[in-house]
């Protein structure tokens, strides 16, 4: 059965999350968090390639997508505060149990939701989402530590550049074996809402809480370890910012965990819903019961 997806918004801490819902209320539950710098328009064509068999949640994060963009004296734009937001949208949902799909920064805010309720969650798909050091590929993470540890005018400047429409667009292509795959939609959609006036200091902010998350490491490493959860990676192997070194690290904690490089990069899914789909199908339909 083919399900509608609907567009809506839920009042969380007095924020508007936006986010995007189908399938049946009564399948089981799978939460698409999005990465830098999009937001679950990234899912747009895999929500209706899930949506007959689980009931899929896609929020946009506070200051991406259509969710509310409140300045930095209104809300703190740490990982943490993401956190917070995505599990109450979860809650206001009725949402108790479920898998989740992690990309760029959805893998932190990922691991946040399962460190603070590890039961909640039933299995994890990780498309360039790190949990490790391992493939952080040094020309990208060089500059952006260098920054988090000194802000400044000189460390600010060359991570501006992350912002801009050139990296934008390198995000969406750069390793595709056939960039004409990639729809210009994507890039375009994500630097207009890059440059509304304000949100250059939001991801600045977001840039500078970035290695909180690394220091979070050895404990999301204990989760997998006692809870042995089921782990799909499905990783564009071509990633200039998350190598593949960060898809294999997995098995060190996750011995079971089902590894698929791809021949794609950063947003594998612009490449290769397919062959993602599939995967995810065929994995969560043994690991959820």
């Amino acid at each position: 059965m083919t399900y509608p997806v609907h567009y809506r918004t839920a009042t969380v801490n007095g924020l508007d999350v936006f986010y995007r819902e189908a399938g049946n209320p009564q399948a089981p539950a799978l939460v698409l968090l999005h990465g830098f710098p999009t937001s679950s328009h990234m899912f747009r064509n895999l929500i209706p390639a899930l949506s007959d068999r689980y009931r899929i949640i896609a929020p946009d994060h506070i200051g991406f997508g259509q969710s509310a963009m409140p300045g930095l004296d209104e809300f703190p734009y740490t990982f943490d505060a993401l956190t917070d937001i995505t599990a109450g949208l979860l809650d206001h949902l009725n949402v108790n149990r479920f898998a989740m799909y992690v990309q760029d920064y959805g893998a932190p805010v990922g691991w946040g939701l399962a460190l603070r309720d590890p039961q909640r969650i039933t299995a994890i798909i990780s498309q360039n989402g790190n949990a490790y050091t391992d493939g952080f590929v040094k020309t990208f993470w060089d500059g952006l530590f260098a920054y988090a540890q000194s802000p400044g005018p000189q460390t600010e400047e060359p991570v501006r550049a992350a912002l801009t429409a050139e990296i934008t667009r390198w995000q969406y292509v750069n390793g595709v074996a056939d960039p004409s795959l990639v729809s210009p939609d994507n890039w375009v959609h994500d630097q207009a809402l890059l440059d509304r006036p304000g949100n250059d200091e939001i991801q600045l902010k977001l840039f500078r809480d970035y290695p909180t998350n690394v220091d979070r490491y050895p404990a999301v490493h204990q989760y997998f370890r006692e809870s042995q959860v089921p782990l799909l990676a499905v990783w564009g192997a071509n990633d200039e910012i998350f190598g593949p070194d960060g898809a294999r690290a997995f098995q060190r904690d996750l011995p079971k965990a089902e590894i698929h490089l791809l021949e794609s990069g950063h947003f594998a899914l612009e490449s290769h819903l397919e062959t993602i789909t599939e995967h995810i199908r065929d994995f969560l339909g043994r690991v959820i019961v």
